[in-house]
C-alpha cells in the first residue's frame, strides 16, 4: 500500500496549480483579481504601518515582499499576505521598547521560528487555539486600533500619545479643546464614503476612493491638515536594498519573547485565513507548507526593512470574489503594488492622515467581531470568562500576557469539562461512585445481552469500569476510588473499552494501582483495551512483559478467567 511522501506536505500550491494545467484564461482572471486586491491593499498597507508607529513606506514594502513570497511558496491556493491589524499592537510595543531595529530582528527571528514550526509539522496544532481566546484578543486589538486613531480622527493638537490604554484616553480628554474641524470633517467624510460604498456599491474600492476624495478636497480647499507628506515626507518610489539588522546574543535574548508572539500570531492568522479560503472555494490548504512560507516571507520582509506579515482574511476573500484561480493572483497583487510605488509615489504625499484614520476605524470595526463576541457571551460561563479575561488583558495589559492567560484558562476549563465527562464505576461500591448495572463493554454485542456486575461477580473479584479519557485531569480520582474499596480481593477487573485515550499521568496512576494490587497479592485483568491506551501502557511498562497485568478481549473473557483464578 503506497503512502504520500512527507515532502509532499511542503510542496507550494503554486507548483500543484502549474502541474494541473494553467492557461491564458486562468492568467487573465488572476491579473484582474491581483489588481483588485492591490487597489484594496494600497491604502490598508499605509494605514496599518502608520497605526503601528512606523512609516507608510514600511507597510508597502511588507505588502510587496512578504505578499509575493506568501503566495509563491504557501500551502494555500488563494492566500493574500501582508501587514494586518492583528500586528498593530505588537509592532507598536516592540518599536517603543526596542526601536525599529529591534522590530526587524524580532521579525527575522519570528520567520525562523515559523519555518521550524512548519518543518516539525506544528501547523495541525495551532488550529486548536480556542475560539474565546482568538475572539478575545482580536476584539481587544480592535479597541486598541480605534483608540490609536482618535488623535488623527479629531485632529487633536497634542504631543506623543501614551501607549497605556487608560493614559491614552486621559490624554485625549485633556486635549479635547484642540479639536480641528477640518480634520474631523475629512475623517467623517471619508468614513461616510466607505460605508455608503459598502452599502450600495460593495465591489467598488471604498478605501482608495475615500482617501483619494479626501486628498483632492484638502488640496483644492487648501485645508490645514496633516498629510503623509507633512508627517513622513512621502513614500519612496521602489524597494530599499536588503540588509541584515544588528545581531548580538543579548539582543536575541531580549527580543525572543516578542519573536515568539509575532510567530504565534502570524501562524494563527495565516491558518485562519487559509481555512476561510478553503470554506469559500472547497479547496484544502497545506498547513505546514503555509507556516514555512510565512516564515520565509517574514524573514525577507525584515531584510528589506518591512513589518511582520501574515495571511489577510479580508484581502484573501476579496481575491476569491474577484475570480482568482491560483497563487498567481497573490503574486500579481504584490507586483501591482510595486508598480503603484514606482509611478504614484508623489501623489501619496497629499493623502490626509484623517482619511487614513477613517480607514483604520473600519478595519477596527471589522476586527471587533461584534456578533461573534455577543454570541460567545451567551455561551457557557467558562467560555465567557476566558473571552472577557483575554479581551480585558489585551486592552489593559499586553497581548502576550492575554494570549498566555487565555490559553491556560481555556486548557484548565477543558480539563475540568473532560474530568466531569469521565467516569469511574465500581462493581461493589454503590451509587456514590457511579455504579453501572446491566452494562456491557462490547459495543458489537446487542444491548439485550448484558451483564449484571453484582450478580455475576464471584467472591473475591472486584470490577472497575472507566469511561472517557484517562488523563492527568481525572487520574487523581482513580486513587480516591481505590481508597474507597475495602479489603484486598483476589482479582481486579479493569474494564477499559470506553477509554479512548490515556496520557502519561493516567498511565502512572494505573501503574501505582497495579503495584499496590501486586503487594496485596491481587491479580489485575484489563479488558477491552483500545489501541492508543494499549500503546501508551506498553511504552510506560504498565502492561507487556509483566505478570502483574493480564490483558483480555472483553468483560466476558475477564469474568471467566477471574473465576478460574479464584477457584485455583
Amino acid at each position: 500500500m503506497s503512502t504520500t511522501p512527507a515532502w509532499h506536505l511542503f510542496v507550494p500550491k503554486l507548483v500543484t496549480t502549474l502541474r494541473q494545467g494553467y492557461g491564458a484564461g486562468d492568467l487573465r482572471q488572476d491579473l484582474v483579481a491581483g489588481l483588485t486586491v492591490a487597489i484594496v491593499a494600497l491604502p490598508l498597507a499605509m494605514a496599518l504601518a502608520i497605526a503601528s508607529g512606523t512609516t507608510p513606506a514600511n507597510g508597502l514594502v511588507t505588502a510587496v515582499v512578504a505578499g509575493f513570497l506568501i503566495s509563491a511558496l504557501g500551502g494555500s491556493r488563494f492566500q493574500i499576505g501582508g501587514p494586518t491589524g492583528a500586528f498593530v499592537v505588537i509592532v507598536y510595543g516592540v518599536i517603543e521598547r526596542h526601536g525599529y531595529d529591534g522590530l526587524l530582528l524580532a521579525t527575522l527571528m519570528a520567520g525562523v521560528l515559523l519555518v521550524a514550526a512548519g518543518l516539525v509539522r506544528l501547523g495541525t496544532w495551532i488550529k486548536y487555539i480556542p475560539e474565546p481566546v482568538t475572539t478575545g484578543f482580536t476584539s481587544g486589538i480592535a479597541v486598541i486600533i480605534f483608540s490609536s486613531q482618535v488623535k488623527d480622527l479629531l485632529g487633536l493638537d497634542m504631543g506623543a500619545v501614551p501607549a497605556d490604554f487608560f493614559a491614552k484616553w486621559a490624554a485625549f480628554w485633556d486635549a479635547r479643546g484642540s479639536i480641528a474641524v477640518p480634520a474631523m470633517a475629512l475623517s467623517a467624510g471619508a468614513l461616510a464614503i466607505i460605508l455608503l460604498l459598502r452599502r450600495f456599491a460593495p465591489r467598488a474600492p471604498g478605501f482608495l476612493l475615500a482617501i483619494g476624495a479626501a486628498a483632492l478636497l484638502a488640496a483644492l480647499a487648501g485645508l490645514d491638515v496633516d498629510t503623509i507628506g507633512s508627517r513622513f515626507g512621502g513614500i519612496p518610489a521602489g524597494l530599499p536594498a536588503p540588509s541584515l539588522p544588528a545581531v548580538s546574543l543579548q539582543r536575541l535574548q531580549e527580543l525572543l519573547p516578542s519573536a515568539f508572539t509575532i510567530a504565534f500570531l502570524a501562524g494563527i492568522e495565516s491558518l485562519l485565513s487559509a481555512v476561510v479560503a478553503d470554506g469559500m472555494t472547497g479547496r484544502r490548504h497545506r498547513s505546514n507548507c503555509e507556516l514555512v512560507a510565512q516564515g520565509v516571507a517574514n524573514t525577507a520582509s525584515a531584510l528589506f526593512g518591512g513589518l511582520p506579515a501574515t495571511g489577510a482574511i479580508a484581502r484573501t476573500a476579496t481575491s476569491i470574489r474577484s475570480g482568482a484561480r491560483s497563487p498567481v493572483a497573490g503574486m500579481m497583487h504584490a507586483v501591482f503594488l510595486l508598480l503603484f510605488m514606482w509611478f504614484l509615489a508623489p501623489l501619496a504625499a497629499w493623502i490626509p492622515m484623517a482619511s487614513l484614520a477613517a480607514v483604520l476605524v473600519v478595519v477596527a470595526w471589522n476586527m471587533s467581531e461584534v456578533e461573534r463576541f455577543a454570541r460567545l457571551l451567551r455561551g457557557p460561563l467558562g467560555d465567557r470568562v476566558v473571552l472577557l479575561v483575554t479581551f480585558l488583558l489585551t486592552v489593559a495589559v499586553d497581548l502576550t500576557v492575554a494570549i498566555a492567560v487565555g490559553v491556560v484558562l481555556a486548557s484548565m476549563l477543558f480539563m475540568h469539562r473532560m474530568s466531569e465527562v469521565a467516569a469511574i464505576a465500581s462493581g461493589a461500591s454503590g451509587s456514590e461512585l457511579g455504579l453501572v448495572e446491566n452494562d456491557t463493554d462490547d459495543f458489537t454485542r446487542p444491548r439485550a445481552d448484558t451483564y449484571s456486575q453484582r450478580e455475576e461477580l464471584p467472591p473475591g473479584v472486584e470490577v472497575f469500569q472507566f469511561r472517557g479519557p484517562l488523563f492527568f485531569g481525572v487520574a487523581g480520582r482513580l486513587s480516591d476510588v481505590i481508597d474507597a474499596i475495602g479489603g484486598s480481593p483476589r482479582v481486579f477487573i479493569l474494564r477499559m473499552r470506553e477509554v479512548p485515550l490515556v496520557d502519561a499521568t493516567g498511565a502512572a496512576r494505573l501503574r501505582d494501582f497495579v503495584n499496590r494490587a501486586d503487594r496485596c497479592g491481587t491479580q489485575v485483568l484489563i479488558s477491552g483495551l483500545q489501541p492508543q491506551p494499549r500503546a501508551v501502557l506498553e511504552q510506560t511498562g504498565v502492561v507487556g512483559g509483566s505478570a502483574k497485568v493480564t490483558l483480555v478481549a472483553d468483560f466476558a473473557a475477564a469474568l471467566a478467567l477471574a473465576r478460574r483464578l479464584v477457584e485455583s
